[in-house]
């Protein structure tokens, strides 16, 4: 297989690609129309990538297969275009939880004790004990978590540790899981930021996610209370999340901005960040070694069962059920041509089949075939379906 990566990616991961037998191409510095050229003339079968944006241009320009996005979101590749050219998107979901985790409670902790305050003005030769001297402190305070998945439970553990009482709302978290994990669930996000100390936000970014955060849940949150934001810009209504800064004193903590350079560095002129209470990183909370090398090996290991299988672990844009309305079943003789017969007959009948497994007895004399179809085959079709030697039974199910 030959295989493009088109970002910075770990050499543990590209040596075990190329042990793998794959042909690998390391141009982490394509972009834009120069990606397009790549993936033209290279013709790769796969493509891995961490924060470039691969559009519709560069799945049709040549012959992908899969696209794999290395690390946990996807929402940088126009999955709906590689849907429609039948190209798997994989991702790499849970691989770099601890480290984001990590940076989401170096923000509050820098946010209460202000840390890089006094580093700035240690460093202008400010010695400032009586101001920096008044932090709450974390233990007994109260972390509402909006999502927990992944990113969300290795908060958890983290809060814990710290003395914090945890909240949480997800779309998925019921009271039996709340239960499990040793928190309370919360019925909405504005229900998070009425009762929390420290809102922290970890889910990924989808069409019901987008601007998430917003007038109403900041106004709903306590003055004087962290915001911590190491997910998604776009889950957060910025322009909002500014007016609760500068009106209700709320403090931020932000791994990731509305105005970011599309590139690895470049120019920052996002206006947020010039707002006193308003700590950032630079889009970094899954870069640590030890996340980029997990995410890595979850690579190797999606090409390698790939290669061996055909299956492509954690896929994100196959159907969940497919439209079809009825299902075939036919019992067959295990013989060269039948199932050959079986869709001559559908073809006939202008009947798409839409999902198809055969299954073989012991002793491979005979196998099942159940073929998923967009439409009801008449009886004509199903006569001549049954007319073939080695066919023992065939009928349909509505679905």
């Amino acid at each position: 297989m030959k295989i493009l990566i088109a970002d910075k990616f770990e050499q543990s991961g590209r040596n075990g690609l190329a042990a793998l037998g794959c042909e690998v191409i390391y141009e982490p510095d394509l972009k834009e129309d120069a990606l397009t050229d790549a993936i033209q003339n290279h013709r790769p079968e796969a493509l891995i990538v961490r924060s470039t944006k691969i559009t519709a241009p560069m799945l049709e320009s040549g012959s992908l297969s899969l696209v794999i996005r290395a690390g946990a979101g996807y929402n940088t590749i126009d999955v709906a275009t590689a849907s429609r050219c039948g190209i798997y998107v994989a991702n790499c979901p849970g691989k770099n939880a601890i480290a984001v985790a990590e940076l989401a409670f170096g923000l509050i902790l820098a946010l209460d004790r202000r840390i890089p305050d006094n580093v700035i003005d240690l460093r202008a030769g400010v010695w400032n004990k009586k101001t920096y001297s008044q932090a709450q402190g974390l233990f007994s305070k109260t972390l509402g978590l909006i999502g927990v998945g992944n990113i969300g439970q290795e908060m958890i553990a983290r809060a814990k540790a710290f003395g914090l009482e945890v909240i949480a709302w997800s779309r998925s978290l019921t009271s039996e899981k709340a239960r499990s994990l040793g928190v309370t669930r919360c019925e909405s996000p504005l229900e998070v930021a009425q009762r929390a100390d420290i809102v922290s936000v970890h889910v990924a970014l989808t069409p019901d996610t987008r601007a998430l955060c917003n007038e109403a849940l900041f106004q709903a949150m306590k003055p004087g209370a962290f915001f911590i934001n190491t997910s998604r810009a776009e889950v957060v209504d910025q322009s909002a999340l500014e007016r609760a800064i500068q009106e209700r004193n709320i403090r931020a903590g932000l791994d990731v901005f509305e105005k970011e350079p599309a590139g690895g560095d470049g120019a920052f002129e996002d206006p947020i960040a010039q707002l006193p209470g308003v700590y950032g990183t630079h889009h970094i909370g899954a870069s640590t070694e030890q996340a980029q090398e997990a995410v890595a090996a979850e690579v190797v290991f999606i090409i390698h069962t790939y290669l061996q299988t055909g299956n492509v672990p954690n896929v994100v844009n196959l159907c969940e059920r497919s439209p079809a309305t009825h299902l075939l079943v036919a019992r067959h003789l295990d013989r060269v041509g039948v199932l050959a017969h079986i869709f001559a007959c559908l073809r006939e009948a202008n009947i798409n089949a839409q999902e198809t497994e055969n299954i073989v007895f012991e002793g491979a004399e005979a196998a099942i075939a159940r073929i998923r179809l967009d439409n009801a085959p008449s009886e004509a079709t199903l006569s001549a379906i049954r007319d073939h030697a080695c066919v023992l039974t065939a009928h349909a199910i509505a679905l």
